[in-house]
């Protein structure tokens, strides 16, 4: 078990009938991503060629933002809105497929976009699998 999972375990509020192992690698995924996306766009901007990978940094930084925000919504579990926790996760999968498609475009010359596109789709795969629990799908 993990911190992340240990600390859903004893929330005395419970999950609301959330998966806890999803949940749990979600908020997990959505930090992983957060932590790579800042340091892909540091790398970036260390890069001699720093002109040309421009939106790269944007897309890094913006899909860094958003799954920090994403992990921030999920770990908040007492009187949360499940239209809210949806749209972050589609906002989040949304961000997270951005950029790994751009990343993608540099991984074959740069092995940090490489890192980060593949972070990008597994952070993309955990919102998407916790969008699909039946306590989150749409109404």
């Amino acid at each position: 078990m993990t911190t992340v999972r240990d600390m859903l375990a004893t929330h005395p509020a419970g999950l609301g009938g959330v998966d806890r192992e999803k949940l749990g690698r979600c908020i997990e995924e959505c930090v992983a991503c957060a932590q790579t996306c800042t340091a892909c766009a540091d790398a970036c901007l260390a890069e001699e060629m720093v002109g040309d990978l421009v939106r790269c940094v944007r897309t890094d930084l913006d899909c860094a933002g958003i799954c920090a925000a994403t992990a921030a919504v999920l770990t908040r579990r007492t009187g949360g809105d499940a239209d809210v926790t949806r749209a972050v996760l589609q906002a989040c999968a949304v961000a997270c497929k951005a950029c790994a498609d751009v990343c993608e475009s540099h991984a074959d010359v740069h092995e940090h976009c490489r890192l980060c596109a593949e972070a990008c789709r597994s952070c993309e795969r955990a919102c998407d699998e916790l969008l699909r629990t039946p306590d989150l799908r749409a109404g």
